[in-house]
C-alpha cells in the first residue's frame, strides 16, 4: 500500500474550503500536524507554482518542504507534488454536498516501503490536517 486517505465534512461551501487552500496566508495557518507552524518562502499557488516552506515543529526542529503544484481545478481539486524526500503527491478533491463540502486527501508515496514507513507518521498527521482545515474553514 501507497496512498492513504482520509476524508472530512465541513460544514461551509466548496468556494469557502477552496479559499482556505488557496490563500497562502490561511494555508500556513492549517498546514501540518498538531503543534506545527509554517513559515512560507513561496507560495505561487497556480500549475507548475512552486511551494517552499519551512515547518516548525512542537519540539524545536524545522523540517524544510518544496512542492509544486501540480493541477489546481478551482474550486474541485488540488494536486500537490512533495519534491524533497520523502517524495508523494497529495491530490485534494472538494465535492459539494448537502451539509457542506467533502474534502477528500489522498497521498500517493512513490513505493510501498516508502508509505509502510511514513504510516505512522502521516495517518495521524492527515487526520490533524483536516481537522486544522475545518478549524480555518469555520473561524471565517
Amino acid at each position: 500500500m501507497s496512498l492513504f486517505s482520509a476524508s472530512r465534512e465541513i460544514t461551509a461551501g466548496v468556494d469557502q474550503v477552496f479559499a482556505a487552500i488557496s490563500a497562502p496566508e490561511r494555508l500556513a495557518r492549517w498546514w501540518g500536524p498538531d503543534g506545527f507552524s509554517n513559515r512560507f518562502e513561496t507560495c505561487d499557488f497556480r500549475p507548475g507554482g512552486r511551494w517552499v516552506f519551512t515547518m516548525h515543529g512542537p519540539d524545536g526542529k524545522h523540517y524544510p518542504n518544496e512542492n509544486v503544484f501540480v493541477e489546481i481545478d478551482a474550486p474541485r481539486k488540488v494536486v500537490v507534488e512533495h519534491v524533497g524526500q520523502p517524495k508523494y503527491r497529495l491530490t485534494l478533491t472538494l465535492t459539494p454536498t448537502p451539509a457542506g463540502t467533502r474534502v477528500n486527501w489522498a497521498q500517493q508515496f512513490e513505493s510501498a516501503e516508502l508509505a509502510e514507513r511514513m504510516a505512522p507518521i502521516v495517518i495521524p498527521a492527515n487526520e490533524q490536517n483536516l481537522d486544522r482545515l475545518q478549524a480555518e474553514v469555520l473561524r471565517s
